[in-house]
């Protein structure tokens, strides 16, 4: 539960009271310190920041942004995703994140979390994860219409509408558990499926171009329609096949007459 004196008794500072040097969150105006990380929190935010910020679905991510959805409550989750901010963006954040991670590590002021939990829900996040960095790895599941759940180390998180890919709940605590998520999610923003599929596109781009190379090595004018047919096929068979034709074709548009 929210602090009684925080929800009855207005303090008297606002969001723009604060610059972004200033250690404190707001709740109804009354300030809360935030202590800086020690290597507990510090390594696992960073880790688990690159595995939502990679995430394909995600415009926008940071660490420690603050949210500001009434003008007194500033909230800075550990992580946070937003809509993109835009080139010339300044000040603090309108609204609340839709996603919100909080690393709880020792010395957690376990009151503190649950009324910054209760405020971010209420204010619209739709998930909040908390990461306990003691004790097993586990991570909280909190959301504004269901009971909180807890997902250990085996399991996955999803947040539906906010990331495309479901986060492993190891690759918010471990390093290269992080490492292979955020190489997944960097290559489906570059519209590959896998690294499997990066390294089958390999072998036909070296097929494609040695098709090439053994065209012109002939003296054959290759037409800019053949190569992009060449250039829009995947399937390795029948650049194969176009490969052994390109030997003996007398022009390179014969390449595919026995397609």
């Amino acid at each position: 539960m929210i602090d009684p004196l925080r929800r009855h008794t207005p303090g008297p500072f606002r969001a723009e009271h604060l610059r972004e040097d200033d250690r404190y969150e707001l709740s109804n105006g009354h300030p809360i310190y935030c202590a800086p990380a020690g290597r507990e929190h510090a390594a696992p935010n960073l880790t688990g920041a690159a595995v939502i910020d990679s995430d394909p679905a995600v415009e926008w991510a940071g660490v420690d942004a603050g949210f500001t959805p009434a003008p007194g409550i500033l909230r800075a989750p550990d992580i946070a995703v937003a809509a993109s901010s835009g080139e010339d963006a300044t000040g603090w954040i309108s609204g609340a994140p839709p996603l919100a991670v909080e690393y709880a590590g020792r010395g957690q002021d376990e009151r503190e979390l649950r009324d910054k939990i209760a405020e971010l829900l209420a204010a619209g996040t739709r998930f909040v994860w908390v990461a306990r960095l003691r004790g097993p790895q586990r991570v909280e599941v909190h959301r504004p219409d269901a009971p909180m759940k807890i997902y250990t180390a085996s399991d996955v998180l999803e947040a539906p509408g906010v990331l495309r890919n479901p986060v492993p709940v190891r690759a918010l605590f471990d390093r290269d558990a992080a490492h292979e998520v955020v190489l997944q999610n960097l290559l489906q923003r570059r519209g590959y499926a896998s690294l499997n599929e990066v390294r089958e596109k390999g072998r036909e781009e070296g097929l494609i171009e040695a098709i090439l190379a053994l065209l012109q090595g002939r003296g054959l004018t290759v037409e800019t329609t053949v190569e992009m047919q060449l250039r829009t096929c995947h399937d390795r068979e029948t650049l194969r096949r176009w490969l052994l034709s390109a030997v003996r074709v007398e022009r390179t548009e014969q390449l595919f007459d026995a397609d």
